[in-house]
This record gives C-alpha cells, structure tokens and sequence, in this order.
C-alpha cells in the first residue's frame, strides 16, 4: 500500500509539473533520474552476500600465520562460472586487432561527436589484403614458410582505473578542505599487449616436448572452450576492462539506462568464498576431505600422486566446464588453472585486513622490487599437487609474468540488497 502512495503522488508531482513547469514545493528527490534495469549478465552466477571463515580449510602448521583463521563478510557479486576461456578471450584480441585495422584505414564514425570513435560498421567488410594492412602482418625475414601471419606485437591495448585509495586521503578532493594532487594523478594508465603468450608452454617445463601447445593452444578449434593461459595479471585487468566498455556500448545503444558495475577480477576472498559453494570451511569445491567420490573418481584436473597426470581425465588442462560444479554453479574452483585475483600478496596479511569485504591492493610500478609486484592466486592447477588445490590455500605469481597454469575469471559487483534477502 505504502508503495502505491508513493506511485500516486510520483505520477501527481510529475503532471503538476508539466503544468506549472517548475518546483512543486515538495520533497520528491530529482525526478529525471536515469532508468536502471540491473542486469543478469551472460555465462556469470550469483554469489550471495554471507559470512566465511578464511583461513586453513585443513591441518596446515607450516602456514598457520600466512593463513590465520577469521571471520569475515562478503556483499554479493556475479562470477563467471566458467574460467575465460581461449574462444572468450579471442574475441579481445580481434576487437583490438579489428581496431587497429579501421585505425589503419581511417574508419571513424561520422556521426559520432567524439572524432576518435571508429566506426564499427566497417568491420565486417574490411578488406586483410589491402595495402594499408600489410604492416599489420609479419614481412620480409619475419614470415616464416612464406605464410601470411598476424604481428601479435602490434596488438597493444590501453585500460584505465582509478587509484581510489589515493584520491580517498587526499583533502582537496573532499569539499572545502584545502589543496592536494590534481584528480588526474590518480587515473592510471597502462598499455599492454594483449596476445597471450603461446610460449609458456615451453618455458614453464625443463627438458619436455610441449611444442604442439605452443602453436596450436590459442588457435586450434581443439581447444576453444579450455582456459585461457600466457595470461599475465595486467593483461586479465584489461580484458575486464574491455569488457566493461563492450557492455556499455551495447547498453548506450539500445538506450537502456546506465550500467551496474565494472567487470574486474576477484578479490581473494571473494574468490575464496565462491570457491566453498556456500559450505563454511569446506576444503574442497565439492565439499568433503577427499578429492575422489564414492566411486573412486577424481573430481577435479590436477596432479595425483606422483606424476600421474592423466589419471583425472586431463593431462593438461581441460574444458572449462569439465567435471561437476559446486553448489553455486561455478566449475573448476579447484584444479584445471589457477586463477589470477585482484589481491596483492603478504603473508601477514590476514593479521591486518578488515572483516568487511577485506581486500588489500597495491599498483606496483615496472621499476618496484619483485616482491612488490606479487599478486594472489587461488585454485591450484593441472600440474599442481593435491594441498594446491584446497579453497583455503592461498599462493602468488608476480602481475608481470605469464604461465602455462594460470587463468582468470571476472566478477561483477551486485548492487543493493542481497538479491536473496526480500
């Protein structure tokens, strides 16, 4: 009843308004807000707000001040339930190769007010045999067996975020308190290439024949739906990045109001959380102590025993959708890749962090010490050992380095209530 009074006296403010075109000299709040429909993005599910206990889901001495037990709350998000897989991924990687050909060509949209807006309707007809794309393609010394193939080292990708930290202690940003940094200091820039790097697969492993994966991993149809890998941590910043750009376009053009959140990689707790499936202190996806059901069967890609890799079903990695998914819906939480967070690493770190949507993040420059630049990987892999792939287990590779074993998933920030709480 309350809600329908409000609606009545909306419609009532709203046609006083179109008479008198002005203030009615009532409290109504701005009336000509955008409209805002949620969204129920693609290939995500949703993640509950909730409580968790962090920390050793088993007996674990050797890290029991690395993974110190705590309580703490986690607001609603969507995440993939599936990792990025190549065919996803690919699709970045021709938006920016196609972007760079219209670039090429001059292609902008004409009706557009912003003058750098390429115009994508071009796309489909362009022509890879122009002239004007040849420096697109590797020539002379570089073609190898005379074929025509893409320089993936022009495929260069610039995203943005903003240092929120930063600009939150700084006065001159607050009204009427003083003078500090410009608000441009804490844009930040960084530009990437956005090709993955094939050759982790040889130079992960000492004395072993990977070849095959190196040419065919990305490429081959084979492997469409397996996780994307080579992928460092600035490059899975910018595939959220793209992402985020992708939808808001699509929303802007159909006219369907302003969009909820960005796309981004999880925090580790976050990822942590979605990882038990709902089971609070759960050491596996699947729930139990054991990596095998009742049946014998593993229940994840990864390395038993010792070296028996193909054992699970998976020598390397497999479909991204491959074996059950836990009680959220999301596969692959344990095993198959690891995954990059969005979490710099410390190892006191549970000692410090906060018990609300904790998360702890630090921009470390190309010139900071290696240490600097260590950020938190969850999952465990194909090639990792049974206690990797623990959802409590907490691990680190450095932004700047690409593997063979490691892959992302994006989240997205629920808005509001809990979507379970009515």
């Amino acid at each position: 009843m309350k809600n329908l009074l409000k609606l009545a006296l909306a419609f009532l403010v709203l046609a006083l308004s179109a008479c008198k075109g002005g203030e009615t000299g009532q409290l109504t709040g701005v009336l000509d807000r955008p409209s805002w429909k949620g969204i129920n993005p693609y290939g995500m599910v949703y993640i509950p707000s909730g409580t968790l206990h962090i920390g050793p889901s088993d007996q674990d001495v050797s890290n029991t001040f690395v993974q110190r037990p705590k309580a703490i709350s986690i607001q609603g998000f969507y995440m993939d339930d599936t990792e990025i897989t190549n065919n996803e991924y690919r699709q970045f990687v021709y938006w920016v190769r196609d972007s760079l050909a219209l670039t090429y060509l001059d292609l902008f949209d004409p009706e557009s007010e912003d003058e750098e807006r390429l115009d994508w309707s071009e796309r489909d007809d362009l022509d890879w045999e122009s002239e004007e794309l040849e420096d697109l393609f590797y020539q002379g010394d570089d073609k190898f067996a005379g074929k025509k193939e893409l320089n993936v080292e022009k495929l260069v990708y610039e995203y943005e975020w903003y240092d929120w930290q930063s600009a939150a202690h700084n006065p001159r940003l607050r009204p009427g308190e003083g003078s500090g940094s410009p608000r441009t200091s804490y844009i930040q820039k960084k530009k990437v290439n956005v090709y993955p790097d094939t050759l982790v697969w040889i130079r992960d492993f000492t004395y072993s024949y990977n070849e095959p994966f190196t040419r065919n991993y990305f490429w081959h149809p084979a492997f469409d739906d397996y996780p994307v890998v080579g992928v460092d941590w600035h490059m899975a910043n910018a595939f959220c990045y793209w992402r985020t750009k992708l939808w808001n376009t699509y929303q802007q053009e159909r006219g369907d109001g302003i969009n909820t959140e960005d796309y981004r990689l999880p925090t580790e707790f976050e990822w942590e959380y979605a990882s038990r499936g709902g089971h609070d202190l759960a050491p596996y996806p699947w729930g139990g102590y054991y990596v095998r059901n009742a049946k014998g069967c593993l229940l994840a890609n990864f390395k038993p025993g010792r070296g028996n890799y193909p054992e699970d079903g998976g020598q390397y990695t497999v479909k991204a959708d491959a074996y059950f998914p836990n009680d959220y819906g999301l596969f692959n939480m344990s095993g198959n890749v690891a995954e990059w967070t969005v979490t710099a690493y410390y190892e006191n770190a549970y000692s410090f962090i906060h018990d609300l949507n904790p998360d702890i993040r630090y921009d470390a420059k190309d010139d900071d010490p290696e240490a600097f630049k260590r950020k938190v990987i969850r999952g465990g892999s194909w090639k990792d050992v049974m206690y990797y792939i623990q959802t409590g287990t907490r691990a680190y590779e450095y932004q700047d380095t690409t593997k063979s074993y490691v892959g992302f998933r994006c989240v997205l920030t629920f808005l509001g209530r809990s979507i379970n709480d009515f």
